[in-house]
């Protein structure tokens, strides 16, 4: 791909490309992948996201793949060892957030409803395109991350303010930002037109 097409915000750290050129903005609607990519995303809060992707390998093998049910078992002593992880953010708060939101995420499957099903409704079911011409056009935040954010924290989910959940949103392609100029943005375009897409739980 022509890096003078590509967007701008992956610069040339080739971890950070391959992850604007293969995974961002193309759509997920695996329940287990979407919680490990929206945990990820609230350890952003603060610091970089290419800090936590380049952390992310330690993360799974910290947090046991992101398995919600493995993850709500934690005792205090598995949050004390955590905390004594140099391969990922040793936040207290950080690493308490992901078994909150595991929480949050079994109690909703509890109600006979998955993960993809509630997350894709903020978005009626299909990727919201954007048509930016520059990175200066492309918002922080929406009215749809911010009645997901509302939605999750009612949940029991935390660290996914509207800013963390519309990045999390552009990720796993609910919205698909590239610019115009981007060629993954006719992939994005494409990958939606072949998705399953999660229908309404009443459908």
């Amino acid at each position: 791909m022509d890096s003078n097409q590509r967007c701008g915000w992956c610069g040339t750290d080739p971890l950070y490309v391959a992850y604007h050129d293969n995974v961002w903005g193309r759509p997920v609607s695996d329940d287990q992948e979407l919680f490990a990519k929206l945990c990820l995303d609230g350890q952003q809060a603060g610091l970089s996201w290419i800090t936590i992707l380049r952390k992310q390998a330690n993360y799974e093998a910290a947090f046991d793949d992101f398995d919600p049910e493995a993850i709500v078992r934690y005792d205090d002593a598995r949050i004390e060892a955590l905390l004594q992880d140099p391969g990922i953010v040793r936040n207290r708060l950080k690493v308490e957030s992901i078994i909150r939101n595991a929480r949050g995420f079994l109690a909703l499957r509890d109600q006979d409803r998955s993960f993809s099903e509630f997350l894709w409704s903020f978005v009626d079911y299909r990727p919201i395109q954007g048509a930016w011409e520059s990175l200066s056009d492309v918002p922080v935040t929406t009215p749809e991350a911010e009645a997901m954010s509302r939605a999750l924290k009612k949940c029991g989910f935390n660290f996914v303010g509207p800013t963390i959940v519309y990045a999390f949103m552009q990720a796993v392609g609910m919205v698909n930002d590239h610019l115009l100029t981007c060629p993954s943005r006719e992939v994005c375009m494409d990958l939606a037109g072949e998705h399953d897409f999660p229908r309404a739980a009443s459908s």
